[in-house]
């Protein structure tokens, strides 16, 4: 049943296929997932967000129900007709619940890191899908973000940085995702994802981050450059003494 939801899911919200990997060598790339801990750390906070909702919705009803049959007055109709209005919202909740615990199984297989030689990719969500594709050029700091939590389960998110994100004040006005921050969720080798990307860029970093290799003239242009200059010098030259002969 689940798989058929999935493709029900992928044809009606149009989640894209696995993605492709980003600007760089693809046969170095490296392709990153989020931990099997990740997803049982997020059906335990599903859990217990859904004992709540459905706790309290199902208690509203038989506290509701046992009232109305404790009080004789009311008629056999009005007892059923409130036993079905309020019973519909329960039951939405509880379809609600079953179709959230599927999504959330969903974004668990959806999410993909891409690292290659030269940028990242980062793909995560299934109703929203949000793809960021990062350059080394452009990272200014790569963190693990670790919560108590997450250091129980041997979980790490990895915060990649990128230029233009502004103050952390600045961030935390803004309204939505920054666009200028990339994370690694829920990963097992945080550290090692974190060395892999700090080698990479600091490769870059010494090769010129690949734009000697890309501007580089081609062999052969600086001596035919010169002897174009001296040709103009040349004519130059002898425009002058013609010039001047005519004076």
């Amino acid at each position: 049943m689940y798989n058929a939801f999935r493709a029900a899911c992928e044809r009606v919200l149009r989640i894209p296929h696995d993605p492709t990997p980003p600007p760089g060598d693809e046969a170095g790339a490296q392709v990153f997932r989020a931990a099997p801990a990740y997803f049982k750390y997020r059906l335990v906070l599903w859990g217990l967000r859904t004992a709540f909702a459905l706790g309290f919705g199902l208690l509203l009803l038989v506290g509701l129900n046992l009232a109305l049959l404790n009080d004789r007055d009311v008629p056999p109709l009005v007892r059923t007709s409130v036993l079905v209005a309020t019973s519909l919202p329960f039951l939405l909740l509880l379809a609600h619940t079953v179709f959230s615990l599927a999504i959330l199984r969903l974004d668990y297989e959806k999410r993909w890191y891409v690292v290659t030689d030269r940028s990242l990719r980062v793909r995560e969500g299934v109703v929203t899908v949000r793809e960021m594709t990062v350059t080394f050029a452009n990272i200014q700091n790569v963190a693990v973000v670790q919560g108590p939590i997450q250091r129980a389960l041997g979980l790490a998110d990895l915060q990649v940085e990128t230029a233009g994100g502004g103050s952390a004040h600045a961030n935390e006005k803004q309204l939505g995702p920054n666009l200028h921050v990339a994370w690694f969720r829920g990963i097992a080798n945080a550290d090692e994802v974190k060395t892999l990307i700090q080698d990479r860029l600091r490769r870059l970093k010494d090769a010129g981050l690949g734009d000697r290799d890309d501007h580089a003239p081609p062999a052969g242009a600086a001596p035919a450059f010169l002897d174009a200059l001296r040709a103009v010098h040349a004519e130059a030259r002898a425009l002058r003494l013609a010039v001047s002969s005519g004076q």
